[in-house]
């Protein structure tokens, strides 16, 4: 266990749920999850936070369970994550001529050229919320994609600047601050969400994150390994809760638990001559709901959010074949059955599910792995990003505070399996690692290994 590293807690405040994690990397570079803890959002709509009281109750409910699931944890600062549709982005150039021209251009520079950018005009009333620098040219040479160590006069960068409402950042900031916690940064969603179920060749592949929330879905395209595009598209899940209560008149539960148990994002594929029954109000009598029915509603309105999709790749020229890594879908509206194949149909490229075990280490419960916890363990990556390179400043932990039993895997059998040919194709697919990565960890002992298959192949 590796107690030289500080512990960092991702606060994802979504608009059906809002989740606490809290995380530390252990040796081998992978999230170990220390706490977890989630409560129901009342506040936030379409990613803005509205009520603010209602807001603070829920995130205090959330911090509860976290310590509720591991006492030991101590939190006062978080990563929070940032949605809404007042979220916009836009691009620049900044470049600087060098005093010291004999020296190699070193970090304090490129920091330097970030920071300018900080004063870019944008409207009154908005806020840049990021810079990230894209690709860096030095003289004449372009396409660098990272400039220190290189010599030259002028160093110049194309930057993208992500802005958002003053207003919704104050308010985000204040629920914080009011359940008694520091903001130690707000981080895109769309951008925690790519970290966490993205690897380096997703990156250089090109790949668009679509993270479907409740009240938002989130989109960041990558290509060349550079950040091109990001958007907030104001619909999500709830909307399609919505669209099921007022197209066939039932309950918003009711929606919901139709919308999860029996949806589907395709109409062709649901069954013509399949019906829900749903119990009629205060002796109403009982409803029969066509799951064809309900297979067209959600239909219409996956098809208005893929059509987002498509409309922002045109946008950065990046909609024909262009990105080899396809469509990644997370977020908890990624679940819906045969999405994939409506996502493939509309914008014409290969789709997945991105979970976030990317970056896991293994033997947690299967709970974290699901897509809906793409942006909170995202946002912990973003806070090991900082720490890795200087960006704040850290608290070291040095208390023990170990894995609790609750968050970890139990195990069924303790037997030495062998591993069989499927699960280890299996493994390959899920991982997508390189044959070095196979042959570091065959190293560390065959039997070791075929425990891990099994674990991961599960």
């Amino acid at each position: 266990m590796n107690h030289e590293q500080p512990i960092i807690v991702g606060l994802d405040i979504g608009t059906t749920k809002i989740a606490a994690i809290a995380g530390r990397k252990n040796d081998y570079g992978k999230l170990e999850i220390l706490g977890f803890g989630r409560a129901n959002s009342n506040g936030v709509k379409h990613g803005q936070v509205l009520n603010i009281d209602e807001t603070i109750k829920a995130i205090r409910m959330a911090l509860d369970n976290c310590y509720a699931s591991n006492p030991n944890l101590e939190i006062s600062e978080v990563y929070v994550g940032i949605a809404g549709h007042h979220i916009k982005s836009l691009q620049t150039r900044g470049d600087i001529v060098r005093q010291k021209t004999e020296d190699e251009i070193t970090q304090r520079e490129i920091d330097q050229l970030v920071d300018d950018q900080y004063k870019t005009y944008i409207p009154a009333g908005d806020q840049i919320i990021d810079v990230i620098p894209q690709e860096f040219t030095v003289d004449n040479f372009q396409n660098i994609p990272n400039p220190i160590g290189y010599g030259g006069v002028k160093v110049g960068a194309n930057f993208h600047i992500i802005t958002g409402d003053k207003n919704a950042i104050r308010n985000i900031n204040r629920a914080v601050e009011k359940s008694g916690l520091l903001t130690k940064d707000l981080v895109l969603q769309p951008l925690a969400s790519a970290a966490s179920v993205m690897g380096q060749e997703d990156l250089e592949a090109g790949v668009a994150i679509v993270d479907i929330g409740g009240g938002t879905t989130d989109l960041a395209v990558f290509y060349e390994g550079i950040l091109k595009h990001t958007a907030v598209i104001p619909f999500g899940g709830e909307n399609i809760t919505n669209d099921i209560k007022t197209g066939l008149g039932v309950l918003k539960t009711q929606a919901e638990q139709m919308k999860v148990q029996f949806g589907s994002a395709l109409s062709n594929e649901a069954k013509a001559n399949a019906f829900i029954t749903i119990p009629g109000l205060r002796g109403m009598p009982a409803k029969e709901i066509s799951v064809k029915n309900l297979a067209n509603i959600i239909q219409a309105r996956m098809s208005e959010i893929m059509d987002f999709v498509t409309y922002h790749l045109k946008q950065v020229g990046l909609d024909n074949k262009m990105l080899n890594g396809g469509i990644v879908m997370t977020g908890g509206g990624s679940q819906l059955r045969h999405l994939i194949q409506l996502t493939e149909y509309i914008t014409g490229l290969n789709a997945r599910i991105g979970y976030p075990t990317e970056h896991l280490a293994s033997g947690h419960i299967e709970e974290l792995a699901k897509p809906t916890y793409s942006t909170c363990i995202g946002l912990i990556l973003k806070g090991f990003s900082d720490y890795e390179h200087n960006r704040k400043q850290f608290e070291k932990e040095y208390r023990k505070v170990e894995v609790p039993e609750n968050l970890r895997k139990t195990e069924a059998m303790e037997v030495e399996m062998p591993v069989s040919e499927e699960s280890t194709q299996l493994e390959k697919v899920r991982n997508r690692k390189g044959i070095k990565d196979f042959w570091g960890k065959f190293k560390d002992g065959i039997i070791d290994l075929f425990k891990e298959e099994e674990d991961k192949a599960l």
